[in-house]
């Protein structure tokens, strides 16, 4: 018989966060998914498939989620809009956590919260291949055990957000709370400005009120200890493209170039 093992490397995240460390990740948006079975074996916590700015198909993000079985790193995938037409089906790859962006109320966090949860909670379709591992464990097992579907998380990056943030952490069902500095910038009228004051005045109130309210804080920015100081859970330090252009300009530098 196949020894058991978990289809997403959820527990593995959920332990890292436990245990008072920062849980590390990498944006991922090239469509190979030999990335990240790299990041996998290098040992990062986890992956996020960037499914909003990423050129991925459905089949591609199964293909990254898929590479990641063989390792300790949890795949997240995030969506390219809160829609549960666009959710469903993500969902089905059986993932270890979903992030939509621009969540800009309470009553898109509960919508959000609705597409991810089974009935009677939320309304999302029933469909289960990969997440009950093709029928090896009954579906009344898998419907009893909620903390093994995918984490809710949800990007708090507009300033419409930031207003209505004390009613979004209220909503019950959410896992965690990411901040997208760079929308968030953006809406604020300083874009990209990772030093403006006022910026860094209203990240630090999301934060703060994250951790109050019980969820995991996470993000995809840096650097990595201003957020520790800020008491991230889990946090995406680099971009897949980024970190190969780095790469590749450190050889041109080493030359001389």
């Amino acid at each position: 018989m196949v020894e058991k093992m978990e289809v997403n490397n959820l527990e593995c995240f959920r332990k890292k966060v436990a245990s008072g460390q920062t849980a590390l990740g990498c944006v991922i948006t090239l469509d190979d998914p030999v990335v990240c079975e790299c990041a996998g074996d290098c040992g990062l916590d986890f992956v996020w498939i960037d499914a909003e700015h990423g050129p991925f198909s459905l089949e591609t993000i199964q293909s990254h989620i898929l590479a990641c079985r063989g390792t300790q790193c949890a795949p997240f995938v995030r969506v390219a809009q809160n829609s549960a037409a666009v959710l469903k089906p993500v969902l089905d790859l059986a993932p270890a956590a979903v992030i939509i962006p621009m969540v800009n109320s309470a009553e898109e966090a509960e919508a959000a919260v609705a597409a991810c949860k089974y009935p009677p909670v939320g309304v999302r379709g029933i469909s289960v291949r990969r997440a009950n591992r093709y029928g090896s464990e009954s579906l009344d097992a898998y419907f009893q055990h909620p903390e093994k579907h995918p984490m809710v998380i949800v990007q708090i990056e507009h300033v419409d957000a930031v207003r209505n943030l004390d009613a979004i952490l209220k909503v019950k069902g959410l896992d965690s709370i990411c901040v997208g500095p760079c929308d968030l910038s953006a809406s604020l009228g300083c874009i990209c400005d990772m030093e403006n004051p006022e910026l860094n005045k209203v990240i630090d109130e999301i934060c703060a009120k994250t951790k109050k309210a019980g969820l995991m804080l996470g993000t995809a920015s840096g650097p990595l200890a201003r957020w520790q100081e800020r008491g991230v859970d889990w946090i995406a330090t680099g971009l897949d493209i980024g970190l190969l252009g780095a790469g590749f300009r450190n050889i041109l530098k080493e030359g001389g170039r």
